[in-house]
């Protein structure tokens, strides 16, 4: 028992490593930016094993109340938001900037939760808050590696995730468990992906990708869908067998990891005021690890 705890939590970072290494190559490698596609399909298999799952017994899901499943839906759509601006923002930013960015939603569900529920924060809180506002705020905008179509999707991806988690928090009469929640997510997304792959014009654009009959392509696609399905389960995992703190410093741990290792097989320009915005969200989420841990 005392060792189930680590074991979930290393599979976790690796899975997590594996996934964003494996999205990174399809999208900013092999130049696969077409996101209903990528996404949609990411999400099918993802659909599909869990569907599997639940029926070979292995998993519980119960969806069976329409009324939790409507209510549901607006943070499945926020799930479809995040996924398909995370992904164009991926392709187009290095991995540490993605990261340093995609933290800022934890500012975006700590204004809807202050500021609409009224929720109090403790100051170690509010200042791991402030220093990762303050981390986004100060990448260098003048830098050659600026992308404003990055950043914009960025934007769009934290938007969604901050009020995703803000939206998870507050439906605390749900009855519906993580797993039932992702299910209706994976659904939800294969649907409406798929029917907006056509009006982006991605349908027929990826027609034209030029490794579309190649083994890279197709075991790097393969290995997007597997992968996520498996970080899913082990971050449903880590929450339901340890506490909000040690699944924060797994995360922490994930984060560091995957962004450390993509300096070494990702094009990235490393500066001093790059380095200092890292450094300072990396400061940012360790104090809101220490928050969540010591629950002050």
């Amino acid at each position: 028992m005392y060792f189930r705890g680590p074991a979930v939590g290393l599979s976790f970072t690796c899975f997590f490593l594996a996934f964003y290494f494996t999205n990174k190559y399809v999208l900013s490698v092999l130049k696969f930016t077409y996101p209903t596609l990528f996404q949609g399909w990411q999400t099918l298999v993802g659909g599909l094993l869990l569907h599997v799952c639940w029926k070979l017994g292995w998993v519980e899901i119960n969806c069976s109340s329409r009324s939790e499943v409507i209510s549901w839906l607006p943070a499945s759509a926020l799930f479809v938001g995040s996924i398909y601006a995370g992904s164009r923002a991926l392709s187009r930013l290095p991995v540490p900037v993605f990261f340093t960015l995609q933290n800022v939603s934890e500012v975006v569900s700590y204004a809807i939760l202050r500021f609409f529920f009224k929720e109090q924060y403790s100051y170690s809180r509010v200042l791991s808050i402030v220093l990762l506002l303050l981390s986004a705020g100060c990448l260098p905008l003048h830098d050659s590696q600026f992308d404003p179509d990055g950043y914009f999707w960025a934007i769009i991806h934290l938007t969604c995730v901050g009020c995703y988690r803000a939206f998870q928090k507050t439906l605390k009469s749900s009855m519906l468990s993580d797993l039932d929640q992702q299910y209706i997510n994976y659904v939800f997304s294969v649907f409406l992906l798929a029917f907006a792959s056509h009006p982006t014009g991605d349908l027929l654009s990826a027609l034209e990708f030029p490794f579309l009959y190649f083994y890279r392509f197709h075991s790097g696609c393969c290995a997007s869908g597997i992968l996520g399905f498996l970080l899913m389960l082990m971050s449903v995992k880590l929450r339901s067998s340890l506490s909000s703190g040690h699944h924060t410093s797994w995360s922490f741990l994930a984060k560091v990891t995957t962004c450390g290792l993509s300096l070494f097989f990702f094009e990235i320009s490393l500066t001093v005021p790059l380095m200092l915005c890292f450094l300072t969200c990396g400061v940012g989420e360790a104090l809101l690890v220490y928050s969540e841990r010591t629950g002050i």
